[in-house]
């Protein structure tokens, strides 16, 4: 049987690295090729000797496929093109392509230029890796070779964001990166056809939390800024440069103005600019509202947000600040983090989710001594909150998108392990089907049912209906009865005698015998007159002739009697039929071998 082989190189019952193989329809696709944020050391990469021991990945790779531009879903993919050595396509949607060299340029400078990292991509080489890109449109059909076909969806989470439907033949993937099924304040949520694939690989970061109302947590968000800002202390919210951060600046700025409130907003430099212009130029990819609001003023220019200079770190008085990253892991975020964790007045609000090994992880788990580079640890006084306003799928939004897709199989990556077992159990539970979750480094084999596409002809169509059966119904099979045809590589199912016209054959009857042994002391005549008699009195409906030549006639079946040389009570009896009349045939005589009731004249 066809099978789909699916093999995690990184995000296999863990959140980060993301970087899925898979083999389809002798098809061999990479989905996202991210970079681990708890790692600095060869960890940090997708182990891509898994694929070849030595030599490029050109000829073990048709394509490459990133669903968006967060560095754990895109991070290695100047190493995996340039240090590896890949020079096939790479997809992704328009705002992917236009950020993502942003993102890796900004984090191969923290690395490099201030971390002095030396076994790490250069500028060139990302300039190099994005000349292999070949952008996608939504719902646009891509042809990557004559078999392999790609289709993208709108998956919400950060602008540009896809899902990817991958089909080889008759067998198919659906890919969703990372989604959000609730629409935002800048964002639509993610949508798919109910495409019916073999196989969903689904994240499923958030596998067992189902959310409160998004209200509730939006005022809960406000309340602790607020009161944080009215006893002095200073707030920082870190951010990924776009996503959430343009989500809670809204919010901010709005609450602000309504509240009249003076202490200063800020938000990191160089990169909000940028995605300012991001978002005016893929404005169609945010939701409904802003659209709307655009044309009158465009949302992303905020009045009480404004650009943070390092400096202002060190200024009395409360303060908000929105720093990159988000993870606390590098950056101005940790800068920022270090000077204000020994003041129990300030707050760090983490919006969303932290992996294991960076600050942030280890605060949200209550660490209140932490290790810092060259041995100096920091106390941490401060308030820590965390409030999710991730974009990732709750339980219940996974849920809803296996309703919408109706796939045969389901396979969870890009979370932990724990949580991913239970919600394991709740799909197989609530949709019978199957569902894996394969570690790095193991395969799982789903086997595929290819359906094989056949032209049913029209006169054949109407003779069906014409016997009276019911009306064809995609969900209930149904046997048709005639000869399939293959015809430059297509397959035709029409009526035996259009056949013999379009072959130029003549036809031949195949008919089956059969012997019957009788106990019946009558003539051969009156044994047959008897047989007669007790077939019209069972089978009603049929069509029975008693016929000069000596024989009974039942639709195509013929039934003669002769006597046995040896005894003469012991009748034979000689049954033919076609292979149309096969059911009928045997139904006959399997009757006549239990013999003829008596008191038939």
């Amino acid at each position: 049987m066809p099978e789909i082989k699916v093999t995690p190189l990184g995000a296999g019952q863990d959140v980060g690295r993301s970087c899925i193989l898979v083999s389809i329809g002798g098809k061999n696709i990479m989905l996202d090729c991210g970079m681990h944020m708890g790692y600095n050391d060869d960890r940090r990469f997708p182990d891509f000797s898994y694929i070849t021991q030595n030599g490029r990945l050109t000829e073990f790779l048709d394509c490459v496929i990133i669903s968006h531009f967060h560095l754990d879903h895109c991070g290695a993919l100047p190493f995996m093109s340039e240090m590896v050595g890949y020079d096939g396509p790479i997809y992704m949607t328009h705002p992917t392509k236009a950020i993502c060299p942003i993102l890796l340029e900004d984090f191969r400078k923290i690395t490099v230029d201030k971390k002095g990292e030396t076994n790490f991509f250069t500028s060139q080489m990302i300039k190099d890796c994005m000349k292999k890109v070949v952008p996608l449109n939504l719902h646009q059909t891509v042809q990557v070779d004559d078999e392999l076909e790609i289709k993208a969806y709108y998956a919400g989470h950060v602008l540009g964001a896809a899902m990817v439907h991958i089909k080889v033949g008759s067998e198919s993937v659906v890919y969703t990166g990372d989604y959000n099924m609730t629409p935002d304040r800048h964002l639509g949520a993610a949508w798919i056809d109910k495409c019916r694939p073999d196989l969903l690989i689904s994240e499923s970061t958030y596998a067992t939390t189902i959310r409160d109302s998004k209200r509730c947590r939006e005022r809960d968000f406000l309340k602790k800024v607020h009161e944080s800002i009215e006893r002095g202390g200073k707030v920082l919210i870190p951010v990924f440069a776009l996503g959430r951060a343009q989500e809670l600046c809204i919010l901010l700025e709005t609450f602000w103005e309504r509240m009249n409130l003076k202490a200063p907003i800020y938000f990191s430099t160089g990169l909000t600019e940028k995605a300012n212009h991001y978002y005016k130029l893929f404005i169609t990819w945010t939701n409904q509202k802003i659209r709307k609001t655009f044309v009158q003023r465009n949302m992303f220019e905020f009045k009480h947000i404004k650009a943070f200079d390092r400096s202002y770190a060190d200024n009395p008085g409360p303060m908000v600040v929105f720093a990159t990253p988000g993870m606390l892991h590098a950056g101005q975020s940790l800068q920022i983090f270090k000077k204000w964790a020994g003041n129990e007045k300030n707050m760090v609000i983490m919006p969303g989710y932290c992996v294991q090994g960076t600050i942030g992880h280890k605060i949200l788990n209550g660490q209140r001594k932490l290790e810092m580079e060259g041995r100096s640890t920091l106390d941490v006084k401060l308030q820590v909150e965390y409030m999710s306003f991730s974009a990732h799928a709750d339980a219940k939004g996974i849920m809803q998108l296996i309703r919408m897709a109706e796939p045969r199989n389901m396979l969870l990556v890009h979370g932990e392990a724990v949580k991913m077992e239970f919600l394991k159990g709740k799909i197989e539970q609530e949709f019978s089907i199957d569902c894996h979750m394969p570690a790095n480094g193991e395969t799982v084999a789903v086997t595929t049912n290819p359906s094989v596409p056949v032209d049913i002809s029209l006169n054949l169509l109407k003779r069906e209906m014409a016997l009276g059966g019911p009306l064809p119904d995609p969900k209930k099979p149904r046997t048709m009865h005639g000869t399939l045809i293959m015809k430059e590589n297509s397959l035709k199912l029409v009526s035996s005698e259009q056949a013999l016209k379009e072959l130029g054959l003549n036809e031949h009857q195949l008919r089956f015998t059969c012997r019957v042994q009788l106990q019946d002391p009558h003539s051969d005549s009156d044994t047959l007159h008897r047989i007669y008699t007790h077939l019209k009195s069972v089978l009603k409906g049929y069509t029975i002739q008693h016929l000069p030549d000596g024989t009974v006639m039942v639709e195509s079946i013929v039934i003669k009697v002769s006597s046995c040389a040896e005894d003469a009570n012991t009748k034979v009896l000689l049954l033919s039929w076609s292979y149309q009349d096969e059911d009928l045939g045997s139904f006959l005589s399997t009757l006549l071998k239990k013999g003829l009731p008596s008191g038939l004249c």
